[in-house]
């Protein structure tokens, strides 16, 4: 099969049956190399919901992507063979089944000897994304975590799992490694100073908005951790940007990054072994004239290009 995207100047771009950047839909087994899926699943959330619709939405939306990256001087179209794959099963109503179902998916994925990115959904669904690469691989994970918040905090409600405790339990499962892992875009206000307590004893290193604001951009850049040959693993809160870029968001904070800053973040990333991502927290009930999704749609465009070719 020959995995291109329908042309916009053969087929308008409002047209056509909507796929991830109008790429071919295929079975979960088929011969691409990187698979693009939707986990429309919200029952994590701890605010807005409404993050269940966003695959349909970025589906829609990334009618106007396109492959070729003018600062790369590459075309991930060119370069891999990309694929919708359709959407991982969910249970609205019950976390448990989800997670299940989630980490049979991703496993399948995975026992074919592919790479992904998905659309979620709410950051909870990252978990069980990383439960199964770590049964896949047999170690902890380096983890790159966009994102406002530290995602480390204890339970809510009496409930363990949501989206706020996700990289609490990725570490405390060993799913990936601390002293590998690097939180970009957080920022306050926290419930109390109790919850940077995680982050401190773990070692894990917190890039604040600060961080990146207080220098130039192109002096922050040159501070981003290295990586080395260990799987790697992306996480992309939509938002670690400000909500005047990203309003369509469950639990939006004010003071974030710019796309433009996130766009620069990415192409100076440097990632020998990049096994799969996610984009996740668009709720299109919140967004305004699309700008959320565009912006999930970049962060997709920009990790496709950091996969290498087998």
């Amino acid at each position: 099969m020959e995995y291109k995207p329908l042309s916009g100047r053969e087929f308008p771009r409002f047209s056509a049956i909507k796929t991830f950047f109008r790429l071919p839909y295929v079975a979960i087994d088929a011969d691409y190399e990187v698979g693009i899926f939707g986990i429309p699943y919200d029952g994590g959330v701890s605010y807005r919901p409404g993050a269940r619709f966003a695959p349909s939405k970025v589906r829609e939306i990334s009618s106007l992507g396109r492959g070729f990256h003018m600062t790369r001087m590459e075309n991930f179209f060119e370069k891999l063979k990309v694929a919708d794959i359709g959407d991982c099963p969910t249970v609205p109503i019950d976390q448990n089944q989800t997670y299940e179902r989630i980490e049979k998916f991703v496993g399948e994925v995975l026992k074919n000897n592919k790479k992904f990115l998905s659309v979620g959904g709410d950051h909870s669904t990252t978990l069980p994304v990383l439960r199964a690469l770590k049964q896949k691989y047999g170690k902890p994970l380096a983890f790159i975590h966009f994102d406002a918040h530290l995602d480390t905090y204890p339970a809510a409600w009496g409930c363990e799992y949501h989206h706020g405790a996700f990289a609490r339990h990725a570490v405390e499962e060993g799913l990936v490694d601390p002293q590998k892992m690097v939180q970009i875009g957080i920022r306050g206000p926290l419930a109390g100073g109790e919850d940077l307590d995680f982050v401190k004893r773990n070692g894990i290193r917190v890039i604040t908005v600060d961080e990146i604001r207080n220098q130039s951009l192109s002096e922050f850049l040159k501070t981003l951790p290295t990586f080395d040959e260990t799987p790697t693993y992306i996480s992309y809160d939509i938002d670690n940007l400000d909500p005047s870029c990203a309003p369509g968001t469950g639990t939006p904070v004010p003071g974030g990054l710019t796309t433009y800053e996130v766009q620069r973040i990415f192409r100076a990333l440097k990632i020998p072994n990049l096994v799969g991502g996610d984009v996740v927290e668009i709720s299109p009930p919140f967004d305004h004239a699309d700008i959320t999704a565009l912006a999930g749609m970049d962060a997709l465009f920009e990790m496709l290009h950091l996969f290498s070719k087998k």
